[in-house]
């Protein structure tokens, strides 16, 4: 579906920081493939800023953008988790902080990136939440302060992981895919259809967007109930 470069992982699990609760749980083996896989899948380029979207709400992107986020941090990458879904943000709950300031803050008020950082429990691992709900998110993401923060962060940080909001949603994704270097999309499988991860594959391609692959949440396996696929599937 998404040709020969690109890969396919499955994964389930709760909505939390599992990677790091659990880190021998078949999953967090799971999440620790896609970030291998994200490694190794520009070999002239390298990967330094990723986007996670999906088609729809409600498939599990920020979960796997968050422990994404705590594999790559683990490896030893200095790492920083950005919750560029200004809608409706969830990384504050996630990793239990305030959202009085983030980017929507760094923004609107031009504060200084060091106002922004919060530090995680996690070692290596940064995070910016997505501050106070704009009235115009999709305004602040294509402006050139979002480019210039996130070129800052690429400098800063081994990796850039970005959450945003769904691609059949919105188009703050589509603005955001246009300044990294490269996107993954999730998707539910019990909840989205291929019709859906189609259109979202193919908007997506019209941004011109590096697509790195896909992660399937909720691909139930008799054993474990984890499983784990690299490939490729031809359209």
């Amino acid at each position: 579906m998404f040709g020969k470069k690109n890969f396919r992982n499955y994964v389930s699990g709760p909505r939390e920081l599992i990677v790091e609760k659990q880190p021998k749980a078949p999953v967090s083996e799971q999440f620790r493939a896609v970030r291998t896989n994200i490694m190794y899948s520009n070999i002239d380029t390298e990967i330094k800023a990723v986007l996670v979207t999906s088609a729809t709400p409600g498939a599990g992107k920020s979960t796997t953008a968050a422990n994404l986020a705590v594999a790559y941090a683990q490896s030893g990458n200095r790492t920083i988790l950005i919750d560029a879904d200004l809608r409706r943000p969830t990384m504050h709950y996630t990793f239990e902080i305030t959202n009085r300031r983030g980017m929507t803050t760094a923004i609107v008020n031009s504060v200084p990136i060091e106002n922004i950082v919060r530090e995680t429990l996690v070692e290596n691992l940064d995070l910016i939440t997505s501050g106070p709900i704009p009235p115009n998110p999709s305004d602040l993401l294509l402006s050139n302060k979002m480019k210039h923060l996130l070129k800052t962060f690429s400098i800063h940080y081994d990796m850039v992981i970005v959450d945003s909001s769904s691609l059949l949603e919105t188009s703050d994704a589509l603005s955001i895919s246009k300044i990294t270097d490269g996107t993954v999309l999730v998707t539910d499988v019990t909840e989205n259809n291929r019709d859906m991860l189609l259109e979202a594959k193919n908007m997506l391609s019209k941004a011109d967007a590096n697509i790195l692959g896909v992660v399937m949440n909720n691909k139930k396996m008799k054993k474990d109930n984890y499983y784990y696929h690299h490939g490729s599937e031809e359209k």
